[in-house]
């Protein structure tokens, strides 16, 4: 069930025409725990937010994170009570994010450093992230 008391700062329907190529879509259990994590530390701009919504940009990326409750009419909603992190097996690549400074933001708002920076032989500087439900983010530049 919806939880927005106002009326979204834009509709569903014109947010989805905006988006083309792979968009990240991410559910989370509170959006507003959420959102510092993704503006703070990893630096996105925030286009929407609500309490069931917010979107985000930068350097190419669209990424959006949904509140559990708005899922709650999809067939696999009762996997989203069960506890523990989420996003097990899957990494969120994003490449122009300086890791260095990611990751001292991570570390002054208490987000979790999975990985400190570090140069690759992939080729990126990067260090891994993690966001309050356990979804990992790998940051960096190329070398």
């Amino acid at each position: 069930m919806r939880k927005r008391t106002k009326p979204p700062p834009m509709s569903a329907d014109a947010y989805g025409r905006t988006l083309t190529g792979l968009s990240i879509n991410l559910i989370v259990r509170d959006v507003g725990r959420s959102l510092p994590f993704y503006t703070d530390v990893l630096g996105l701009r925030l286009l929407i937010s609500d309490e069931d919504f917010a979107a985000f940009e930068a350097e190419g990326v669209r990424l959006q994170i949904h509140a559990d409750h708005t899922y709650e009419r999809m067939p696999w909603a009762s996997r989203l009570l069960e506890p523990g992190k989420r996003g097990l097996g899957a990494e969120i690549r994003i490449l122009g994010i300086d890791p260095d400074e990611a990751e001292r933001r991570a570390r002054e708002q208490g987000a979790s450093v999975l990985v400190a920076t570090r140069d690759w032989p992939h080729g990126w500087r990067d260090c891994i992230l993690e966001d309050p439900d356990g979804y990992t983010f790998a940051v960096g530049t190329p070398l």
